[in-house]
């Protein structure tokens, strides 16, 4: 069996008051908690990062760091 680890971006919300365990997994991508305005924003910085991911035809797993900020800078992601 092939257990090769694979890279993902984790986006973890600690907002939330509202007793709403929000989680979504997409493509390279775990979200998990925050308010619905958080969570929502983490849904559209991982969208943005795959699909800048996607212009440059890579894969997350194909990048690395300095790449990784470069692509986070653009997209708007503080550091």
């Amino acid at each position: 069996m092939d257990r090769r680890l694979r890279s993902f971006l984790l986006g973890l919300g600690f907002d939330h008051k509202d007793g709403h365990l929000r989680i979504t997994r997409g493509k390279n991508f775990h979200l998990i908690g925050g308010s619905e305005p958080t969570h929502k924003q983490l849904q559209e910085k991982a969208i943005k990062f795959n699909e800048q991911l996607k212009k440059q035809g890579k894969v997350l797993d194909d990048i690395g760091v300095e790449e990784f900020r470069e692509i986070a800078h653009k997209i708007g992601l503080k550091s």
